[in-house]
């Protein structure tokens, strides 16, 4: 394919491959940090196709390893990307990309759940939230392991509109396994449709953008990959603080399977259960016998006024725990259930 003088002066020097990098550090994946590297540098393109332009642009990568999706990112003609890597084995494979790319790339040694990325990048690159996005990045091949509290933890970032998101609506192009990519995005009324898929879509677009077989990877994980693309809303679809929305949808979700009538009722002492159940769904003027994943966001939205209302009329009632009260029962029957045993 033909290309201008002007992206070839952008483009990294030669490099060792992927596998040799490997070779060169000795490096093998570690099965108890969910370590599975992509080494075919058409599929790491076509992760950061997917991210959008990112010319000039800054970008974070998360978990690099031995820098496929770097060399990707590099090639794009970036402003700055700045990479996240705990594990200390890649450093050096790492170093050497950054000694080829001069000016362009800085590594952060540590654990991404505690990195501070507001800090990150210059804040002239800061968007209004009702503008465009910032030209920031966050783009990453996710260990397993840490997927999933990593998006709830970026959720309630862009729910506050602090952390990666003081610069505005920033953009992420992440990967899950497949059945997590697929939960995401799922649609009202589908197989796959969970927590995940409300607390995702409330605030953001959320778009499955392709699936990586698990055969590209190194070593070969037992499932497919999806690549999903994240653009945080303007507006959240429900209005209410991050932990009411996300407590609201975990209990009703908790029994997923049956009516949505059961997991409403776990948010209640047993004392007052079926009265505020009754009276929660009937404000909100949901059906109890739907299921949890049939559903819209807008009962959801309506679910969390009605639970909000409710918390307003009865103290402590937000902060009042299902598990802590089984737990206190199960205790209180302890010594009659010892006493029969003898």
């Amino acid at each position: 394919m033909a290309t201008t003088g002007k992206m070839i002066s952008s483009r990294l020097p030669p490099l060792p491959t992927i596998g040799e990098i490997i070779k060169l550090y000795k490096l093998r994946a570690k099965k108890q940090l969910s370590q599975n590297f992509l080494l075919d540098l058409r599929l790491t393109d076509k992760i950061v196709r997917h991210a959008g332009n990112l010319k000039n642009s800054y970008v974070c990568e998360v978990g690099p390893g031995p820098g496929g999706i770097t060399r990707s990112i590099l090639n794009t003609g970036i402003a700055e990307l700045l990479v996240v890597e705990k594990d200390t084995r890649f450093i050096p494979g790492l170093q050497l990309l950054a000694e080829a790319a001069p000016g362009k790339m800085r590594i952060i040694h540590g654990d991404i759940l505690t990195c501070k990325l507001e800090r990150a990048f210059p804040k002239h690159f800061q968007n209004v939230w009702g503008g465009d996005p910032p030209n920031v990045h966050i783009i990453g091949n996710l260990p397993f392991s840490v997927s999933t509290p990593l998006i709830i933890k970026w959720l309630e970032n862009i729910a506050n509109r602090n952390g990666p998101f003081v610069f505005g609506r920033t953009q992420m192009t992440l990967t899950f396994q497949k059945e997590v990519a697929e939960r995401l995005t799922a649609s009202t009324g589908s197989r796959q449709r969970s927590r995940l898929s409300i607390m995702a879509q409330y605030l953001c677009n959320v778009k499955n953008c392709f699936t990586i077989p698990g055969r590209a990877f190194v070593p070969k994980p037992k499932v497919d990959v999806g690549v999903v693309h994240f653009v945080p809303l303007v507006q959240p679809q429900i209005n209410h603080p991050f932990k009411l929305v996300e407590k609201v949808v975990r209990h009703t979700f908790s029994f997923k399977r049956k009516y949505c009538r059961r997991g409403v009722e776990t948010l209640f002492p047993e004392a007052q259960r079926l009265q505020l159940t009754e009276q929660m769904l009937c404000t909100a003027d949901v059906d109890p016998t739907l299921r949890p994943g049939e559903l819209s966001i807008p009962q959801f939205s309506a679910l969390c006024d009605a639970y909000n209302q409710l918390c307003s009329e009865n103290q402590n009632l937000f902060t009042y725990d299902f598990r802590e009260e089984l737990r206190q029962k199960k205790l209180l029957h302890k010594p009659n259930n010892q006493k029969n045993v003898r």
